[in-house]
């Protein structure tokens, strides 16, 4: 059951007036705004179905003929391109991630020695774009959803690059269709009131992944949202929350941003040196939750759906 309050959370957006006719033609590209797609996972997921060196994103799990990071890189390369689009990605997995995506360019397969969760992953990328565009307005979406109704999805992220370029971290809020115990959710706050975006409102709070009776509960106020984990912002802002919350972590994110682009041995060097230092921790705990405490966080009420979940693959698959 979804209950929706009385005032509708998802209007027209005057970005989508183009939007279908644009996508179909594959020409809705918003100049400056870069992808992210972190490609983590140990396999387990989805065991024995993916391994640790065949993670779930690499599965043609939907038996359309390409991968989830496939249909990821497809659904949306119509708002950026292939030099925009960067993959973050462990060593076991570079090789099959070139072959699956071959218009992925070299230098934006970013390879991390060893799993530290999504914020250094983001972090790492958002610390290396910025150098390479000061300018940089990044969207990080996992390589392992599912998504239905792209079209609604496209104009999503549109109107959250509206929203980051006045400053605030956004992330997309999924509408929930039960009372999911596998995502967090997102309490939402008051509108923003802006014309570009006329769908966000500020993030209240994030919820951790409640149990059922709790998760019930949150869906039949209305106001809350599904946390895909999907986030969009400026990279300079980025930064700027993770020095303020995460100033080890950040420092030593700069500090291999700094020589990525130098040479492969500088990387090679700063990566032994620093990366087996930072914390692994998610993006939601280290910048995402404080930062929404103080009114920094946005949410875009979207209405497309996301992915089956594990237990839902595990029923299609055996």
């Amino acid at each position: 059951m979804s209950v929706q309050p009385p005032d509708s959370l998802c209007r027209p957006s005057p970005l989508g007036d183009h939007a279908l006719a644009a996508v179909s033609l594959g020409t809705r590209d918003i100049p400056g705004f870069y992808v992210v797609i972190p490609a983590g996972g140990a396999g387990t997921r989805l065991w024995p179905l993916s391994r640790e060196e065949h993670p779930k994103f690499l599965l043609d799990v939907t038996l359309r003929g390409r991968s989830l990071i496939q249909a990821t890189w497809d659904r949306l390369i119509p708002l950026t391109s292939p030099a925009r689009t960067t993959v973050v990605a462990g060593p076991a997995h570079v090789v099959s991630i070139r072959e699956q995506l071959p218009e992925l360019q070299l230098d934006n397969l970013f390879c991390e020695p060893g799993p530290k969760d999504s914020m250094a992953a983001i972090g790492l990328a958002a610390a290396v774009l910025a150098r390479r565009d000061p300018n940089a307005i990044i969207g990080s979406f996992a390589a392992d959803h599912m998504i239905s109704g792209t079209d609604a999805f496209l104009s999503a992220v549109a109107e959250a690059v509206e929203v980051a370029k006045k400053d605030y971290l956004v992330t997309i809020g999924i509408a929930p269709s039960h009372p999911s115990t596998g995502f967090g959710y997102i309490r939402l706050g008051e509108k923003l009131g802006h014309k570009e975006a006329p769908n966000a409102r500020l993030v209240s709070s994030f919820k951790e992944k409640p149990d059922a009776r709790t998760a019930a509960s949150y869906i039949a106020t209305g106001i809350y949202r599904w946390n895909a984990g999907m986030f969009v912002t400026k990279a300079s802002l980025l930064l700027t929350l993770l020095k303020e919350y995460k100033p080890d972590l950040y420092d030593g994110l700069v500090k291999i941003a700094e020589v990525w682009d130098e040479s492969e041995a500088a990387r090679g060097r700063a990566l032994g040196e620093v990366w087996h230092t930072l914390e692994k921790i998610p993006i939601d705990n280290a910048v995402a939750e404080p930062a929404a405490a103080q009114g920094r966080v946005a949410v875009v009420p979207a209405t497309f759906g996301t992915y089956f979940g594990v237990y839902r693959l595990r029923q299609c698959y055996g």
